[in-house]
């Protein structure tokens, strides 16, 4: 039986707020070294899965950049499988993708071109280790039309997510699309399995219904189990994890830092594949303090910073006397002397100026503090938790020293002065 897993990855991921600001969601950098897409490709060579289609739509150059030719996944190959990154097209009978279900029926003539048996579609900005090949010989033990991986949540969480309800022999008999007072907390984890034969007619039928929003949760899955196909739940129980909010996304590099970890990024029987770039090995100063944190190479640590429950990714640069607080720095960026940054996610290239004070603890609600690609703090400024403040933003583009919770601080240049 022949699979080819097919990856959706042009979500704009608008509540990522900054971070997505130049990226497609699943380009965005993740514990350091990997990209958010980077699980669900490891997880399909992990699986002996090697045909593999990327549908992109939104800003997918960095995307594109990072997946190259396939090598790091071992994906580099021309006639036995792969990957391919499709991207919409003009065409009289083709535009942009209208929802998850619409970009995979734009791309079924390439999806059905290697004659595939089983069709896998994954989402690209989920966090999690999965063997899709223990899934597969389940589809196949229960006869099913559909099989599609579930997970139990909190029941406080639910609401985020397709509820199903199943029978006790696993079969689906209610999907319910984010429900505002869910009936389980049993919910959809957005990977399903296809026989090719069943998606080609439940994306013919959607296609054709002038109502449906062409999306896979909202539309397709419930309609299948209203007409009566055979679906049938997979119960996952590893750690998964939907960062497509900044509060998960947060949320789930503190896991990382928790002893023991619920994800283990260095089990070597289960290897997250990336791409990588030589840089020196992490410089840490004596008098530097480095507490429960994740520190990539590249990194300088200089004498008096403290890090504490902290992911530092590539080339970071913490100056003496800054302290960096439960947050996420990503590649190059620079937190100068004496300055302080709390629960914050920088994006790359960011500065953090001499005295200035990212971000704060808060008690009650999580309030990140974000700063765009290239952004610049100046010195002295204080930016409260939970204020944003844009790609590209540079110094002149502040009216005060001090920024509020809720705001959010653009760059008043024009694109061609970037």
């Amino acid at each position: 039986m022949k699979t080819r897993a097919v990856i959706l990855a042009g979500g704009e991921g608008t509540r990522l707020g900054v971070l997505t600001a130049k990226r497609t969601k699943p380009a965005v950098p993740f514990a350091g070294k990997y990209r958010i897409i980077d699980f669900p490709l490891s997880n399909c060579v992990n699986s002996n899965i090697y045909d593999v289609m990327i549908i992109a739509q939104y800003r997918p150059q960095s995307l594109i950049e990072h997946i190259g030719s396939g090598g790091p996944w071992d994906l580099n190959r021309d006639f036995t499988g792969g990957v391919r990154i499709y991207t919409p097209y003009k065409s009289r009978a083709s535009g942009w993708f209208i929802g998850t279900a619409d970009a995979v029926q734009q791309n079924f003539l390439f999806i059905k071109r290697s004659d595939p048996d089983l069709v896998l579609i994954l989402s690209g900005d989920h966090v999690y280790a999965m063997d899709y090949a223990k899934m597969i010989e389940y589809h196949f033990s229960h006869h099913a039309d559909l099989t599609m991986a579930t997970i139990r949540v909190p029941m406080e969480e639910a609401s985020r997510y397709g509820i199903i309800e199943v029978t006790p022999d696993m079969c689906v008999t209610s999907f319910i699309e984010k429900p505002a007072h869910p009936p389980s907390n049993l919910i959809n984890m957005g990977v399903y399995l296809f026989n090719r034969r069943v998606l080609d007619e439940a994306l013919w039928e959607d296609n054709q219904n002038k109502e449906s929003t062409h999306d896979f949760g909202k539309d397709v899955l419930p309609a299948m189990v209203k007409g009566g196909a055979r679906v049938i739940a997979y119960p996952y129980e590893g750690y998964w994890v939907d960062v497509g909010t900044v509060e998960s996304y947060w949320k789930a590099h503190m896991d990382l830092l928790r002893t023991p970890t619920p994800f283990d990024l260095s089990n070597r029987s289960w290897i997250i594949h990336t791409r990588t770039e030589e840089r020196a090995p992490v410089r840490v100063d004596r008098g530097a303090v480095i507490e429960d944190s994740m520190i990539c190479d590249g990194c300088v640590i200089e004498s008096g910073a403290h890090v504490i429950r902290s992911i530092l990714s590539p080339g970071v640069r913490v100056h003496a006397g800054a302290v960096v607080t439960e947050s996420i720095v990503l590649t190059d960026a620079t937190i100068n002397c004496g300055s302080s940054v709390t629960r914050a996610i920088l994006d790359k290239h960011s500065t953090i100026c001499e005295n200035a004070v990212m971000g704060e603890m808060c008690e009650g609600d999580l309030k990140i503090s974000m700063a765009g690609k290239h952004a610049i703090i100046p010195p002295k400024t204080i930016i409260k938790a939970g204020a944003l403040i844009g790609p590209d933003v540079i110094t002149e583009d502040y009216s005060s020293k001090v920024i509020e919770s809720g705001q959010y601080i653009q760059t008043r240049r024009l694109p061609y002065e970037i």
